[in-house]
């Protein structure tokens, strides 16, 4: 799968990583690249072909697939964090991280997977879908479904040659995280890691130190990953 000449749609371009999705891509060559948003307005990136879309809407996915009929990669990027705790938080915050996460993300992937043989699918993840966070329950929560989403699609488009991989990340310096305090990786650092993943065929890419430690402390007793997590996160 190469970037240069291929068509891309990118879910929430309009800021942070799905903006630096649409500008690394038109920079590796890409013959179009489809840039959505719920506010297609917003969208201020020279060359892209601004659209419409609500994730959580299926009116809207299926409005964008059929104006996109050409796209053979689909970046599922837009995503929201409410800072909803699972016991104690809003339902309707944790409803809304799930419908957007998993549902949203599903939603899109149904509409496009048609047009995608020989194409690629990369879903937006994060060390939060292996890592829960106190401050952030449901979308630990969302995020681990759109994980298990992710490797389910992958064996379901399988027989249509369609790649689909994961991209985790640990804190990428956006606007999403301007609250936090701790190191965060540049954008264009995290998408060129993605989109060199794309054209190596990976399944899954680890684009931070951050993220590949959390992947390693999988095989560990949780409460060995969650010690480790609380020592490097206060260090």
């Amino acid at each position: 799968m190469q970037i240069n000449g291929a068509h891309v749609l990118v879910t929430g371009a309009n800021r942070g990583l799905g903006r630096q999705f649409a500008l690394s891509l038109l920079d590796r060559g890409a013959g179009k690249v489809y840039a959505t948003a719920r506010r297609p307005e917003l969208i201020d990136v020279p060359g892209v072909v601004p659209l419409r879309l609500d994730i959580t809407d299926p009116a809207s996915v299926a409005a964008a697939a059929a104006a996109a009929p050409d796209v053979k990669i689909v970046i599922n990027n837009a995503g929201i964090s409410t800072g909803a705790n699972l016991v104690t938080g809003d339902l309707d915050a944790i409803r809304r991280e799930m419908d957007t996460h998993f549902y949203g993300t599903l939603n899109v992937i149904r509409a496009f997977a048609p047009q995608l043989a020989d194409g690629a699918i990369l879903n937006v993840l994060s060390v939060i879908s292996w890592l829960a966070y106190d401050g952030a329950g449901g979308y630990h929560a969302a995020k681990a479904a759109e994980w298990a989403l992710t490797n389910n699609v992958r064996l379901e488009l399988a027989h249509q040659r369609t790649l689909v991989t994961g991209l985790h990340l640990g804190a990428a310096d956006t606007d999403m995280m301007a609250w936090y305090d701790g190191d965060k990786t540049a954008p264009e650092v995290i998408v060129a890691a993605a989109l060199d993943g794309i054209e190596a065929h990976r399944p899954e890419v680890l684009a931070d130190a951050w993220s590949r430690q959390v992947k390693a402390w999988l095989s560990e007793d949780p409460s060995v990953m969650y010690r480790e997590a609380a020592v490097a996160l206060t260090t």
